[in-house]
């Protein structure tokens, strides 16, 4: 038997603004909130341990201060790569540079809390 990825935690100064960000970006809702500020974000009637991984948004005081080791990809389902694009800046996110020489076919973009990931171009159908 093998394990899987059943939730991604990201630390997060504000909690509330990175799950308003991604719960618009992936189509999750608000699943627990714990006393201490920490929330977890998920897929809608499925929640932890479905085929998607939950991301839990750990609460701390401590600033972004490197780039991070471990980061998102995601896919557009429904529209092509541009026009996914221009719905994650509007949401709030923004593009990152990280070194890339521009021919690359994906974009780097980060959450409103500077945290990087990645607008791959395959289209994938949604789970």
């Amino acid at each position: 038997m093998a394990c899987r990825i059943t939730e991604l935690v990201l630390d997060a100064r504000d909690p509330d603004l990175l799950a308003r960000f991604w719960c618009e970006i992936l189509g999750y809702v608000e699943l627990d909130r714990t006393d201490g500020g920490d929330i977890e974000i998920g897929p809608p009637d499925v929640g932890f341990g479905g085929p998607l991984p939950t991301i839990v948004l750990n609460r701390t005081d401590e600033p972004k201060t490197a780039g991070l080791r471990l980061h998102i990809d995601v896919n557009p389902t429904d529209r092509d790569q541009d026009a996914e694009l221009a719905r994650l800046l509007a949401a709030g996110a923004r593009p990152a540079d990280i070194g890339q020489t521009g021919n690359e076919s994906w974009h780097v973009l980060a959450d409103p809390e500077g945290n990087e990931f990645c607008l791959l171009r395959k289209r994938v159908p949604p789970v």
